[in-house]
């Protein structure tokens, strides 16, 4: 199993983590085995990382990477996003997830360019699969693209996509200590949208407590209340969005 991302042997073929013989020291204690793993197995995602930022750049497109527990309404967020503004910004979108292609065909139904990706039992995405992932859009006519990562608080922090932000989608549904039990995870994201304010009537959750949690762990995040059912809030969204492109 991978040291990193918990994949399967299978799946670390597929990143192309190679723990050979060469990479690992074995310290026999009886009938036990000790490994220590001293490749570094994100330097080649690291590197394909960097070419996709530099495409990214050279094309001008703003490229975000959406992070969440699974049910958070990622999937209902980018759809309101691109019925909003699809005719303001020139939107692509790449899903990921293990099965099925059920995320892919809700947003296709909004007439905005979508490529799937299945992880099978892998638990992220990683650049490479994004670097083929966009492949059969137009780049040299687009403005912004959305990457739905694999529902997982864990594994996709710690794999860069070559993405200007990492954006964290808390929904009301999940508690408000989430930025503390996942802290790296919201530390590395530059915006977290608290989604799903449209129940909090019917919830016992702290606003002021998960804004607290999440600017512990991370000082400088933007945190904006949006409900993507209702349309609540969606418009600072946008005007992040805005923003982004502009720079």
């Amino acid at each position: 199993m991978c040291t990193t991302c918990g994949c399967s042997p299978d799946e670390q073929h597929r990143h192309n983590h190679h723990h050979g013989p060469d990479d690992h020291h074995h310290h026999e204690h009886g009938k036990r085995t000790v490994i220590t793993i001293e490749e570094d197995i994100l330097a080649k995602n690291n590197r394909l990382a960097s070419f996709n930022r530099a495409l990214f750049k050279d094309k001008g497109i703003f490229v975000l990477n959406l992070v969440s527990s699974p049910g958070s309404g990622k999937t209902t967020l980018l759809e309101r996003t691109l019925r909003d503004v699809g005719d303001k910004f020139r939107f692509a979108v790449i899903e990921g997830d293990q099965q099925t292609d059920n995320d892919a065909q809700r947003i296709a139904a909004t007439g905005v360019p979508v490529r799937q990706i299945n992880t099978g039992s892998g638990c992220h995405l990683d650049a490479h699969m994004v670097m083929h992932g966009t492949d059969g859009f137009d780049l040299d006519n687009l403005d912004i693209m959305l990457i739905e990562n694999v529902g997982n608080l864990v594994c996709p922090a710690s794999f860069d996509l070559g993405e200007h932000h990492k954006v964290v989608v808390l929904s009301v549904t999940e508690g408000e200590d989430k930025p503390l039990k996942y802290p790296q995870m919201f530390h590395n994201s530059t915006v977290m949208l608290l989604n799903k304010t449209d129940l909090l009537p019917h919830l016992d959750f702290d606003v002021a407590k998960c804004k607290e949690y999440a600017q512990r762990v991370s000082p400088g995040i933007t945190i904006l209340e949006v409900s993507a059912r209702t349309g609540e809030g969606m418009d600072q969204w946008y005007q992040w969005l805005d923003a982004g492109v502009k720079k």
